[in-house]
This record gives C-alpha cells, structure tokens and sequence, in this order.
C-alpha cells in the first residue's frame, strides 16, 4: 500500500537560521560563538551510527540522545500535538539501491515513542544531508522538531520523513546500521530491545563496500 501524507506539504520549512543553543541542554558545551553557523539534527535511522553520518557530513558532533516531542512544529507558527512511530519503507515505491530494502520515516501514531540522535552540524553539512535524504528528488522532505533529551530539556531540530512511501521491512544490513548506532549512543534498553525485534526482509546479497566498512567499524566500536 503507498501511503501518502499530504497533509505533511507544509512541513518543508527549514531549520531556522540563528537557532539559539543552550547550554544546559547540551551538556554545558559553549556554543552560542557557533550561533548561526551550526544547526542540530535529530537522527532516527541508519544516522544513528557515527561511521555512517560521517560519511557524507564530516562535521557532524554528538550532543545528545533524545525523544520526538509530542509537539511538532508545523506551518510558520501553528502547534499540532502528535506522538511518533517508526516505520520502514521504499519512498515513492522504489527499493533503495544502497540499501534493498525499506528505509526509515517516522508517522503520527498516539502513545508511540521515537528515540534517536542529536547532531551538531556545521551549515556548510546542510547541502550533503539534504542530499543524502533526496530532498532534491522529493524521498525526504524536511521537518521542524522538538525533542526532549534524558535530561529533560527541550531543544528544536531539523529532520526529515517520508510523505509518500510503500510500506516494505529493511533489509539486515539497514537494521544492523540503526541497531548499531543505537547501542553506540546509548539509547534507552527498551528501545534497544524493539529495534532488535524489528524483521529484516529476505535479501541476501552484499551492499557496498563502502556500508561494509561502516558495518565492521560500528561492530568493533559496540562489542
């Protein structure tokens, strides 16, 4: 079944320039001298793991592990309340071709939680990370969200979904990536243990060397 979220057209705002940085939220980390020039993602996906972000965003920095916020801002100035579900699937009903499978997007769904990453991203990234989500090409469009972290403190952050997609499972390699990056970073067990839980599909042939190398590196960080 394609699922299309039309009512998500409205999420295309970007990451508003100057998003002020608090250091309480983030550990204490000076960063109002990189005001205007950083901006923090919320990563849900195969960006979980270090190797993997790192591969097309160089300037990429862990700040924090975080949870999607019920509140999602949407339309300038507008507040819709919703909590989050990950789901899997092949944008605009393409299988991926770096991946052969499912990929990751995240949906309205009440009483669901989605933990991911906070990066702290340098501006000159926003282009690369654009492009490894397919803006350009409509697979991703992204979204404006808040995010609470184990601490408790609230931060904005740009991210992206799917709003037009086919449901279908990921393959092993993508869910080991996200399972990967999810241990590397400390996300909650349970969350953990629901990842791991997730069924792969089928496939049973190789992904590039490059995702090869990114899989052995994230094993021996996390064993």
């Amino acid at each position: 079944m394609l699922l299309v979220l039309s009512s998500l057209s409205c999420y295309r705002s970007q990451v508003r320039a100057g998003v002020r940085w608090d250091m309480a939220n983030l550990g204490g980390e000076d960063l109002r001298s990189q005001e205007g020039e950083s901006f923090l993602y919320f990563a849900y996906g195969s960006n979980l793991l270090t190797e993997r972000i790192h591969l097309r965003n160089p300037s990429a920095v862990f700040c924090s592990v975080a949870r999607l916020q019920k509140e999602l801002k949407v339309c300038f100035s507008c507040m819709e309340f919703k909590d989050f579900k990950l789901d899997f699937g092949n944008p605009q009903g393409k299988t991926s071709e770096t991946w052969h499978g499912g990929i990751a997007t995240i949906f309205e769904s009440p009483g669901d939680e989605v933990w991911g990453v906070v990066w702290k991203m340098n501006k000159s990234n926003l282009s690369s990370l654009d492009k490894q989500e397919g803006v350009k090409s409509g697979m991703y469009v992204p979204i404006e969200v808040n995010a609470s972290t184990q601490e408790g403190k609230e931060i904005t952050c740009r991210s992206y979904q799917m709003t037009n997609y086919e449901r279908a499972p990921p393959s092993p390699q993508y869910k080991k990536v996200i399972c990967l990056g999810a241990k590397e970073n400390g996300l909650p067990l349970e969350y953990q243990k629901k990842l791991n839980a997730i069924e792969p599909n089928d496939y049973k042939g190789k992904v590039s060397e490059e995702i090869e190398d990114i899989i052995k590196k994230g094993e021996a960080k996390t064993h």
